[in-house]
């Protein structure tokens, strides 16, 4: 593992922040918020984890899917609460306070995508992912 900047991830993790900014702010549904915002949650941390770490793609995506899990397992006992944080908007929004199972399955499935994603990129005849 290296510490080294990548501009195609760098790029990536600034459009997936716009996507769920614009999503949390104007996009109050039950499938896209909900889903699709989680799904492109850990996307968004994979790719600014490796916009400065040059590692292996399944450390870096488990690793990620593990912080995910942790952070559910924190709003699942309540964390913000138990921190006395319960009226800070910034803690429950980066941290949240509703355990939900389906969260957990649209981080596995965003991980899932990107760990295919990045394996078909390196496949013969196709082309490298930006570095």
């Amino acid at each position: 593992m290296k510490f080294r900047f990548n501009a195609g991830y760098f790029w990536l993790t600034l459009l997936l922040f716009v996507t769920e900014v614009l999503i949390a702010l104007y996009v109050h549904d039950d499938f896209v918020r909900p889903y699709v915002g989680d799904f492109l949650v850990v996307i968004l941390i994979y790719c600014f984890v490796r916009s400065c770490v040059e590692a292996p793609v399944l450390p870096v995506a488990l690793g990620v899917l593990v912080f995910s899990y942790i952070v559910e397992v924190m709003q699942y006992f309540q964390v913000v609460k138990l921190l006395g944080l319960g009226d800070s908007r910034l803690a429950n929004v980066v941290i949240g306070n509703h355990f939900s199972w389906s969260d957990m399955a649209a981080y596995t499935l965003g991980i899932a995508g990107v760990i295919l994603l990045e394996w078909g990129w390196k496949r013969p005849g196709a082309a490298e992912p930006t570095r």
